[in-house]
């Protein structure tokens, strides 16, 4: 009950409504994907590959703050956190079971936390030409420069150059390209 009370009735409409329309995109093929993508607000560019992804927190606004650029691919259990907004440029690949992380919620708003974590939804960038390797976790608010490579299992905390490679936890230059 507290849930409801803390998103209100159409917050709860909205989640049980994109909870549907997620469940269709899973089920989907990848073509038929990127056009309900398209329908629902996402701007996906042209041979551009969506595999099975997930998708969280889009009932705050949608897939309004979702854009992948002309021939990207995004792996197998991809998790994508659409609320404070993601933007692939053209070319990116992200691999198999990363995660894209675009806001911190710590819980309720009386949660003890709260006064440290303050509720918070940034803008995640990959630009031109980045690789996310397999398993790794982008966190709000971070930039991936072009022409860039996220190690696997990597997790980055701060913008990162282009030209370079990432990797560890946290991810931390390893050489330039």
């Amino acid at each position: 009950m507290k849930a409801l009370q803390s998103i209100g009735l159409t917050k709860a409409v909205r989640f049980v409504w994109y909870g549907w329309y997620c469940w269709l995109l899973q089920i989907s093929l990848p073509p038929v994907r990127n056009v309900l993508l398209r329908l629902a607000g996402a701007k996906v560019g042209i041979d551009t590959v969506v595999m099975d992804v997930k998708f969280t927190n889009v009932y705050h606004y949608g897939f309004s703050r979702l854009t992948v650029g002309d021939r990207c691919f995004l792996g197998d259990e991809v998790m994508l956190d659409v609320r404070g907004g993601i933007r692939l440029e053209h070319d990116v690949t992200v691999s198999n079971r990363c995660s894209i992380i675009s806001h911190i919620n710590v819980g309720y708003k009386d949660h003890p936390l709260q006064v440290v974590y303050p509720t918070k939804e940034s803008l995640v960038v990959l630009k031109h030409g980045a690789y996310i390797g397999t398993g790794a976790t982008i966190l709000p608010g971070v930039s991936v420069g072009a022409g860039s490579v996220v190690g696997a299992g990597a997790v980055v905390t701060k913008n990162v150059p282009a030209g370079v490679v990432v990797v560890g936890v946290p991810a931390k230059v390893m050489k330039r390209l």
